[in-house]
Order: structure tokens, then sequence, then C-alpha cells
């Protein structure tokens, strides 16, 4: 079994206010979109904590007639000016080129059946297959037939221990709420049973297959379920058949609205597993409950908000975890649930310099794999903690898994890096070696680019990793084209990762380069906590070093370096352009956390505390006031800015890029276009459909490109 991530610091990253934008006005000239639109004022002051803070804005974070018509005039405007790009359908047509190849998941085995997904170029969502046996794999779940235009997308899918019955989610215009439903595998015929109202919770088989263990909230009240502040989660089971009004109600907690449930079932189905959150918090309370004893009571043995504790696996009433209990890199423990004091804990695995990235118990062996200086690193011990050995990797990058089971003598692990597409692997005890699963044909020899590792010193003097990746025979002659993506939050590690869309940049004689900042967890919550509350700074200056560094070391120069993150990553850059405007060309927040006193108000916005603090808490006030982005816009010359946000994103609410652009058009005393991209049913990223994703790579290259001052080329490729 695999260790549980519990309420993802990425499901996490959630607010929402759902706007019906409609659609765009007239178009203006590439040159007038960017000064022509302007924005009414007339918000709001408030004083908090004895600081008049000024909110022009705030009208916007309301849906009324006066939003719709901001978004829909915003709208025009940005898809005019990008529309205006000249030679951007050659964009367009690489990307679609290099994105056109046959994708193949890794499998996993239920009863006698083995599923995987596919995906044969460009199909807007990826197809669910199954194979019994030795015979022919066939469909499953399609998830393009959900909806016309691909918008309603497969959130989620669990399979029953027989093989027999497929769970799956879905989730309608990138929205995070999900609808469960039910399959018979053999038949493919659809079951009555839907389950509603589930946001960050997928559905858990028991031991049995008679029914799902899930966690969902009550149905919004205030009516606006995109919008509305989540809390009270509670854990149910559901017994297929019957309706979800008569599910049982497993588990709540109503003195602690904040508390969030992560389930699992253990593989030999004895004991349910509670993981309990508050907000992002990496660390969590861990309680369970036998399954064996029908009126047995949920044991609270971890009862602490002290650590991460992950469940791996159990040998009958001893549990082991992965845990960073004075271990900020990890180490695996046993505890006897009989017999659980402290005292009694047993490190099975000690902490080593490199973190812990995931385990699974297969074949009676724990597979841990590591994260060393940010690349991918797979070990072998037997279940006392003896090293057997090390998974021989077919380079240096990414690696996902391991996936298998403890009753099962292989594994299988998916490898890729910034410059090879995913590669699955089986990794047989037997031989100790590993064996090409599944393989993709590309378009393109990706020999002919490069990914190099690179270390800068940061503000403070911290030495800060970074992969640089251009295409073979780049000059550094402080001319190139660079992209400077990055995220820095929520122990989120940027370990590398294919993109066909990256290639194309890289055709275009462009450089991708990803710094791992502070506040990530490449190398464990150590890193991790250096980019929390108030030491945030500490990111954006990681952040800034790395384009010093790009700078200096001859790849590029201010006047054709780009900036670019989502959500936090939106945060950060909203920090970069008030802050160091200076360093770029231009900047693109994407889906990003810009009103730092407000955030918290919103959907999920109050599970951020955790990373960034609470405005309403006077101490950690004047560090949000001091770097929030929509609070330090000022009259200057700033430059060119796409704000990229969707009406339906009820993770990270839209109004926070509304307010932001709106202010920033305002503010901005250069020639530098200041636009907004808004995408219609499209949410927080998850579950976009590939033309959405084609698009809006276009546009962000487009953008980028044509405001280096450069002409975006006719013909893109090798």
């Amino acid at each position: 079994m695999r260790i549980h991530s519990i309420l993802t610091k990425k499901h996490l990253l959630a607010i929402g206010l759902g706007l019906a934008v409609v659609g765009c006005q007239s178009q203006p000239t590439i040159e007038e979109s960017a000064t022509t639109v302007k924005s009414n004022t007339g918000g709001v002051v408030e004083t908090i904590h004895g600081v008049e803070v000024a909110d022009p804005y705030r009208y916007l974070e309301v849906e009324s007639e006066q939003t719709h018509k901001w978004v829909s005039e915003q709208q025009g405007a940005g898809h005019a000016y990008l529309a205006n790009i000249e030679n951007k359908q050659a964009i367009v047509e690489r990307i679609t080129e290099l994105w056109n190849f046959e994708k193949i998941s890794a499998p996993f085995e239920k009863g006698d059946n083995t599923f995987y997904y596919r995906n044969d170029g460009l199909q807007a969502q990826s197809v669910l297959y199954v194979k019994s046996g030795d015979g022919e794999a066939r469909v499953v779940l399609d998830p393009n037939r959900f909806s016309d235009d691909g918008t309603v997308a497969l959130s989620g899918v669990s399979v029953s221990d027989d093989g027999k019955t497929l769970a799956y989610g879905i989730s309608k215009s990138g929205s995070d709420w999900q609808a469960w439903h039910f399959v018979d595998v053999a038949t493919g015929k659809k079951l009555k049973d839907e389950l509603d109202w589930i946001k960050f919770s997928s559905a858990v088989w028991d031991h049995d297959n008679t029914g799902v263990y899930y966690a969902r909230y009550d149905a919004p009240e205030g009516g606006n379920a995109l919008a509305d502040v989540n809390f009270n989660q509670k854990v149910y089971f559901h017994k297929i058949g019957t309706p979800q009004s008569a599910d049982t109600l497993i588990y709540e907690r109503p003195q602690n609205k904040d508390w969030g449930f992560g389930i699992e079932v253990s593989e030999s189905g004895d004991y349910l597993l509670l993981y309990i959150s508050q907000g992002t918090d990496s660390r969590n309370r861990f309680f369970y409950k036998s399954l064996k004893e029908p009126q047995a009571q949920v044991v609270e043995l971890i009862p602490d908000l002290e650590a991460e504790y992950s469940f791996i696996g159990n040998n009958k009433s001893v549990f082991y975890f992965k845990t960073d209990y004075n271990a900020p890199n990890g180490k695996v423990i046993a505890i006897d649930v009989n017999n659980n004091a402290k005292g009694n804990w047993k490190t099975v695995i000690s902490e080593l310099n490199d973190p812990i990235s995931d385990i699974a118990i297969i074949n009676e062996h724990m597979v841990v794999s590591y994260l060393h200086d940010v690349l991918g690193k797979l070990t072998i011990y037997n279940m006392n903690g003896d090293k057997r050995q090390d998974v021989i990797l077919p380079g240096k990058g990414k690696v996902a898994g391991p996936y298998g089971k403890r009753s099962k003598d292989y594994f299988y692990y998916v490898f890729n890096s910034y410059t090879q597409p995913q590669t699955t692997y089986k990794f047989d005890f037997k031989t100790g070696e590993s064996t090409v699963y599944s393989k993709p044909q590309v378009s393109f020899d990706p020999s002919n680019y490069t990914s190099e590792q690179v270390f800068y010193t940061s503000k403070d003097g911290t030495k800060v990793p970074m992969m640089i990746s251009y295409k073979k025979g780049l000059k550094k002659d402080s001319q190139n084209p660079t992209l400077l993506y990055a995220y820095g939050g929520f122990a989120i590690s940027m370990t590398p990762r294919f993109s066909p869309a990256n290639i194309a940049w890289m055709d275009m004689g462009g450089v991708y380069a990803v710094p791992n900042l502070r506040g990530g967890a490449e190398y464990g919550e150590s890193w991790h906590q250096a980019g929390m509350f108030d030491k945030k700074q500490n990111v954006f200056d990681d952040y800034y070093a790395a384009a010093e560094y790009l700078i200096e070391h001859d790849y590029t120069n201010s006047s054709k370096l780009g900036a670019y993150g989502r959500s936090n990553g939106g945060l950060l850059m909203g920090a970069t352009l008030t802050q160091r405007p200076e360093l770029f060309a231009a900047v693109l927040p994407a889906v990003g956390v810009l009103d730092m006193l407000r955030f918290q108000k919103f959907t999920i916005g109050w599970a951020w505390t955790s990373e960034y603090g609470s405005a309403d808490n006077a101490e950690q006030f004047p560090a949000l006031y001091a770097y929030s982005p929509y609070h330090n816009l000022k009259e200057q010359a700033y430059p060119a800015t796409m704000v990229m946000t969707a009406d339906h994103d009820d993770r990270v609410v839209p109004l926070h890029s509304f307010k932001f652009g709106a202010l920033m058009q305002d503010k901005q005393q250069g020639d530098a276009p200041v636009i907004m991209r808004i995408e219609s049913k499209a949410g927080h990223g998850a579950g976009k459909p590939t033309s959405m994703k084609i698009d809006e790579f276009a546009d962000i290259y487009s953008f980028l490109w044509h405001n280096f001052g450069l002409q975006v080329p006719a013909k893109i490729g090798q």
C-alpha cells in the first residue's frame, strides 16, 4: 500500500467564485486592447489592526451585473490582444504535433483485472481500459463521452478489491466538487448509485466489496457552490444499491469544523484508517477503527498535531508509518497499536540526507522513493529496514511510484524528465532488474535537447538548485528567450516533468528554467518551513536570485526573460511584479492568490492559513500586508502582464485575479500591456481538455514572444 497523502496541498489551494462569463466584445487592435479597458473604482477602505487598508475593487468579489460587464469587457480585450499576435497558429500547430502521441499509464491490478489509462494522442481526456487475464483490453470508462466539449472530467477512480465494480468521480468545468458514480466492470452498465457534495475525497472500498467510505460536506447553505466556505467534513459509508440518504455516518467532529478526513482501508481489510488534517498543514493526526468488530469505536492512535504520519501497511497490530517526527527528511517507524506509547515506537528505516517522497510495501519489502538534489532515487529494503539494493534508473529525472501490491513480486514505476517523456518500467524482484513496460513513440528526438542542473546562491546565502532545459546548440549570448517557472510552497516539490509544450518552447529557441525554491519539500520539511508564514520572502528572494543567475551566466537578459507561476506560484508572480518588476519583460500570474488579506474568507481558503498565516491574526497581519500583491501595487511602469484565471475556479477564486488585474491596469505607467485571460467553463486546472491546454500554452508563448520584441516564426519544428 502506498503512503497516503491526505487533503494534498495541491487539492487544498482552493477558493472559488463562479461567474457566467458572457461573450467577447468587439475586438480592438493589439495596441488598443491593452490601454482602452479601464475599470470603475469605488471600493472600500477598512481598518485592520489599526491600519487603514484600501480595497478599491471590492465590488469584483460579488456576482453582479457590474462584475459581469467588467469580466466580459476584459475577456474580450484579452482575447483580441492574443488573437492579433502574428503567427500564433504556428505555435498551436507545433504543440499539437508534439502532443499527438499515444500515452499509457502504469497499470494497476484488482482481482483478475488489470486497469490502465490510454490516450491516443489528442483525446480531450484519457480513457480507462480493463484487461481480464489474457483477454483483450476493452474500454471500461470513456470520460470523453461525459460532455461534448470535454469540460466534464474524470476526477478519480476506485475499483473494488475483486475488480468487479468501478467507482468514479466527475468534475464539471474544473470545479473541485465531485459527484461519484458506479459501473459494473463486466457489463459496463452504470449502477443507480450516486454520491454528491464530495470534495477532497476519494471513494474507498471495504474489503468485502459491498460499498465505499467517503468524506463529504453538507450542501452549501449560501446557494453558491463555487463560493461558499467549506467546513465540517464528515465520513460516511455507502452500501451499493442504496440511496445516499441512507448512508451511515462513520465519523464527524462538529466541535472541530476545520478538520478534514482522509480515508484508507488496510490491505488486509481489518482497519479503517483516518487521517485528520487541519488546512494544508503537512502534519496530521491519525485515528483508526477495527472493521472486524461491528461496534468498535474510533481509536485516536496519534491525537496530537505534531508531525506527518502516513500509513504504509501493517502486520496485524503493528502499523508502519512514514513520518517526519524528529526527522524532517522522513523515516519509517513501527507502532504496535496495543502498546503504543512513544517510548515503544521502533525506527525501521532511519532518516537520511535525501528526503522520502513515497513508499510502498511490495513482495514483503519496503520500496522507498527518495529525492536526491530534486532527482529521483529508488531503494529497496527488507521489512526489518536492511537495505537490499538501489534500483538502477534510466537517467536523471523524476520517479513516480512505486506502484504494486504486497503479494506481488514486481512493481511499476514511471520515469520522465524535462526532455524525456513518461516511460513505465517494471521491476522484477527475482532478477533485481527493470525492463520497459511501455514507452511512447514521439515526434521528436529527445537526444537533441538537454537539461542541466545548476546551483545558485540566494540573497541570504542559501544554495538553491535549478533545472535549465534547452535545445542543443544554444549559444549563451544573453539573447535567448527564457521562461522561468516556479511554485515555492505547500511542501510541493518541483521535480522534473515532461510536457510536449516545453519542447515546442525549446524548438522556438527558448530556454525553460525551473528553480526549486524554499517552501517546497525538495529538501524535506525544513526546506518547506523556510518558506512559510513570515519567511515567505525567502521564496521570493530565491526566485529573483534564479533570474539573476540566468542573466549573469548569459542565458538571457531582462528584455527576454519571462516569469510564470500558477496558484501559489501566481502569488509569487504578484510579488515579482510589485517587488522586482525591472527583472522581467513579461509576467504571467495564473489562478493566483493575490489578495493576502481576504483569501481565508472563500471556500477552502481558510485551509491555507496553516501555510501563510491570516490577516485576522494581529501578529501575522504585518507580514501578509507587506507582500500582498494587490495591496502593494503602485503607480509605476510594469512589465507586460497577462493575468490568467477561469470562471469556475473554486480553488483560488477568480476575484483575486479580477481585483489585481483591475488595479494593475489603473496603476500601469508604462507602455507594456496589462491584459486578462479569463477562461470559460474551466477551473483551477485539473481536468482541462487537451485542446484548452494547447490553446493556453500557445497564448502564453505568443504573449511572451511578442513582448520580448520578437516575431513568432511562421514555422516551428526540428
